[in-house]
């Protein structure tokens, strides 16, 4: 897992290779001023952070699936006596795993 600081790198190498960057202002384009720069390489490095820290989060929600197809699990888990809810959770858990 990188750092912050590793990862505030990897964004200042991203930016410079997007130079020249604009901004629009009253309807005139104009080119990103040092300051713009420095803000674009906090706010991508600290994007970058926060996927890294919390990305999962969002991860696991999508692969959990609907609290109904996980109510049903647990039912024809029940009727069945089969573990396919415990398994699919486990399996969620793994391929998407808090950050250490």
């Amino acid at each position: 897992m990188a750092t912050l600081e590793e990862l505030t790198t990897e964004a200042t190498a991203e930016i410079e290779a997007a130079k020249p960057m604009y901004k629009q202002v009253n309807n005139e384009r104009l080119e990103f001023t040092d300051a713009d720069y420095a803000q674009a390489v906090t706010d991508l490095a600290n994007s970058k952070w926060d996927t890294q820290q919390f990305g999962y989060v969002q991860a696991r929600q999508e692969a959990y699936g609907s609290i109904a197809d996980q109510l049903d699990m647990q039912y024809w888990d029940a009727v069945n006596d089969t573990t396919t809810w415990k398994d699919h959770i486990a399996t969620v858990k793994s391929d998407n795993p808090k950050p250490a």
